[in-house]
């Protein structure tokens, strides 16, 4: 199972006195079991695709120009438009950075399915992982009763202890 799926469950007409009337579709995204909601126009869509061709082979889109905006065409260009994003998903190992911002979501390095910040044809697997160096590394337990030669672990338990019991003691 892949962790990023889409679906477009429905849509609505907007009208706007400074343009002529446009469809909304609605655009539910889950990833690791988190969903939201994006809203998008076709044209949102069309822009989409055009920078998608610059890395990717994206799939077919729904014709641009609809004769009329009964619901039933409303419905099959919605239909398309979900097979669109759902191809684009299965189709490709790493997610370009541009269809991840289109749905709203963050750059996750540890998904396989994403494309870190650099390139996409650039990116290698290694430069996307998160790596991290022990800020301090204990070779046993310093809570336990320390050892009569190790001084640091004294001061990490009178440390700890003046702070719980006297937190306005200012330090030596």
């Amino acid at each position: 199972m892949h962790p990023i799926s889409v679906s477009i469950p429905s849509f609505r007409s907007e009208d706007s006195a400074v343009e002529r009337g446009y469809t909304v579709f609605k655009i539910e995204v889950l990833m690791n079991g988190r969903q939201h909601t994006v809203e998008k126009r076709y044209s949102e869509f069309h822009a989409l695709h055009k920078m998608l061709k610059k890395v990717i082979k994206p799939p077919e889109i729904p014709s641009k120009h609809v004769r009329n905006w009964v619901p039933k065409v409303l419905e099959q260009r919605r239909y398309g438009l979900e097979l669109y994003l759902q191809t684009i998903i299965m189709e490709n190992e790493i997610l370009p950075k541009i269809f991840l911002d289109f749905l709203n979501i963050r750059h996750f390095p540890s998904l396989p399915k994403t494309e870190s910040c650099g390139s996409f044809e650039t990116e290698s697997e290694e430069s996307s992982k998160l790596t991290h160096q022990p800020a301090l590394l204990f070779l046993r337990d310093p809570y336990l009763l320390p050892a009569t030669n190790d001084t640091f672990s004294s001061v990490v338990i009178e440390g700890v202890i003046h702070g719980i019991f006297y937190p306005d003691l200012q330090p030596r």
